[in-house]
């Protein structure tokens, strides 16, 4: 997988890698790409509001529809 840009979001409360995951990828088990693109938040497991992370988008990544444009980077 290429990864061809990062979307920037900002963490709710109850964010968990393995739910961002899901939502963006509609894959749990891709959260270990949004953890390696965020080092510095590999240990948490509940974040916190308002955390900053970076998710990677591959080439072959379709974003769902359901996630709002500001989310998608739109």
């Amino acid at each position: 997988m290429t990864v061809s840009v990062f979307i920037n979001y900002r963490t709710r409360v109850g964010d968990t890698f393995d739910a961002l995951a899901l939502q963006v990828y509609n894959d749990e088990k891709m959260a270990h790409h949004i953890i390696e693109a965020n080092p510095d938040f590999s240990d948490v497991i509940i974040f916190e509001e308002s955390v900053l992370l970076k998710i990677p988008i591959f080439e072959d990544t379709e974003l769902p529809e359901t996630l709002a444009p500001w989310r998608r980077g739109l």
